[in-house]
C-alpha cells in the first residue's frame, strides 16, 4: 500500500486546481455584484492591477534577483504592449461585457481562449498543422466547436430550466434583464477581449524568450496595466471624481479579491501546478469554473438558466477538450521524435565530429591531469630541497 505522504503528494495538484477554480469562479460573481452596485468597471481594472502589483512585487524582487535579465528598449516596448492588451483592453471589455450579460455567460465565453490562441499561433506559424493527422483535425474541429458553442450561448435561449431556487424571482429577473441587459453586446465585448487575451499569450511567449523571469515580467505587466488603465479610466470617467471613491463595501472587496486571489494566489498556484503536471493538466480544469459560476449565480443573483446556454456551454467544453487532446498528442509526438533523433544512427561525418569533440575533451582532461602531476612533482622537489638545506645547516 502507498504511504499517506505519497497519496497526499499525488492528490495535491488536483486539490490545488479545484480550490483555485473556486477562487477564480468568485471573481465574476464579486465583480458582477460590485458593478451592479454602481462601481465603474474602468476604475475596478485600475485598482485590481495596482493591488496585484503590490502583492507580486516583493516575490519578484526576492525570487528573481539572480535570473532577472537587463532591461532593453525592445523588451520595454513589449511590456507596454502586454500591459495594453491584457490588463487594459481585455479587462475593460470583460468587465463592461459582464454589465450587459450574466456572470455565467461571461465565464463560458472565456473558454474560447485556447481556440483563439491556436488560430493566432497557426497564423503566426508558431503552430504546425498537418490536415492528415488526427490530432490536427481534432484541434481544428475543437476550435470550430468552441466558437460555435459561444454563438449558441449568445444567440439561442430556448426554454427556461425550472430551478426551484429561482422560481420566485423569475418574473422579476426577466423584467430586469429586458431593461438593463444586452446579451449580444456583452458577448461581443467579451469575445473581443478574448482576442486581445490570445494576442497577449502569443506576445508573452515571445517576450519570455528574451526576458525569462516570469514573476518580474508579470509584475511589470500589472504595473504598466495599472498605469495605462488609469489613463483609460480618466478619459472614460471624465471629471467624475465620485467614481474613484471606495469604502468598506463590495467595491473594495472586489478590488482586493481580484488583485490578491485572481492575480496573486492564482498565479502562484498555477505556476506550481504547471511545473508539476504540465499546461494541459492546468487547462483541463478551466470548464470547472463555468460550472461553479453557473451554480453560484443561480443562487446569488437568481439567474435564469436557459436550455440554449447549457447546450452552448457543453459544446464549448467538448471543443475545448478536443483542442487540449490535440495539443497533448502534439507534445507526445514531439517527445517521441526527439527520442528517435537521439537514438538514430550517426553518419560518418557526425561520428567523426563527435570523435573530434571527445578527443578535445580527453586531451583537455589529460592536460589538466599532467599539470596537476607536474605541480605535485614540483612541490615534492621543493620539499626535498628544503630537507637537504635543513640538514646542511649546522
Amino acid at each position: 500500500m502507498e504511504s499517506s505522504g505519497s497519496m497526499y503528494n499525488k492528490a495535491m495538484p488536483y486539490l490545488a486546481m479545484v480550490f483555485m477554480r473556486f477562487g477564480s469562479a468568485g471573481m465574476p460573481i464579486v465583480a458582477k455584484f460590485a458593478l451592479n452596485r454602481g462601481m465603474s468597471q474602468h476604475v475596478l481594472v485600475v485598482y485590481r492591477f495596482a493591488i496585484a502589483t503590490l502583492v507580486l512585487a516583493p516575490f519578484a524582487i526576492v525570487f528573481d534577483r539572480k535570473v532577472r535579465p537587463k532591461m532593453t528598449f525592445s523588451i520595454f516596448v513589449q511590456i507596454l504592449l502586454l500591459g495594453l492588451l491584457e490588463p487594459t483592453i481585455d479587462q475593460n471589455l470583460y468587465y463592461t461585457g459582464i454589465k450587459y450579460t450574466t456572470a455565467t455567460v461571461a465565464t463560458a465565453l472565456c473558454n474560447v481562449l485556447p481556440a483563439f490562441v491556436f488560430l493566432l499561433a497557426w497564423a503566426c506559424r508558431l503552430e504546425k498543422v498537418d490536415m492528415r493527422k488526427l490530432n490536427c483535425q481534432a484541434k481544428i474541429l475543437g476550435t470550430i466547436g468552441t466558437v460555435g458553442g459561444a454563438m449558441i450561448m449568445t444567440l439561442v435561449n430556448g426554454p427556461i430550466l425550472p430551478l426551484p431556487w429561482t422560481k420566485v424571482t423569475n418574473e422579476h429577473q426577466s423584467t430586469v434583464s429586458a431593461t438593463k441587459d444586452d446579451p449580444l453586446k456583452g458577448a461581443l465585448m467579451i469575445l473581443a477581449g478574448c482576442v486581445c487575451w490570445a494576442c497577449f499569450v502569443i506576445l508573452q511567449a515571445i517576450t519570455l524568450k528574451s526576458y525569462p523571469a516570469e514573476l518580474s515580467l508579470t509584475t511589470l505587466v500589472c504595473f504598466m496595466g495599472a498605469i495605462e488603465g488609469t489613463i483609460v479610466a480618466l478619459v472614460m470617467e471624465g471629471g467624475n471624481a465620485a467614481a474613484w471613491s471606495i469604502h468598506w463595501d463590495s467595491k473594495l472587496f472586489a478590488a482586493v479579491y481580484s488583485g490578491v486571489i485572481c492575480s496573486g494566489v492564482a498565479y502562484y498556484v498555477g505556476a506550481m501546478v504547471i511545473q508539476a503536471k504540465g499546461p494541459v493538466f492546468y487547462a483541463a480544469f478551466n470548464p470547472l469554473t463555468m460550472v461553479i459560476v453557473a451554480i453560484m449565480s443561480s443562487f446569488i443573483f437568481s439567474e435564469i438558466m436557459y436550455l440554449g446556454r447549457v447546450i452552448g456551454a457543453i459544446v464549448i467544453v467538448v471543443g475545448l477538450y478536443l483542442v487540449l487532446w490535440g495539443k497533448n498528442k502534439d507534445q507526445h509526438s514531439s517527445d517521441s521524435d526527439s527520442n528517435e533523433e537521439a537514438a538514430a544512427p550517426r553518419s560518418g561525418e557526425q561520428m567523426a565530429a563527435i570523435g573530434t569533440e571527445t578527443a578535445v575533451v580527453t586531451s583537455n582532461q589529460d592536460f589538466v591531469l599532467l599539470d596537476v602531476i607536474s605541480r605535485a612533482a614540483a612541490a615534492a622537489d621543493d620539499e626535498s630541497v628544503k630537507e637537504k638545506n635543513q640538514k646542511q645547516i649546522p
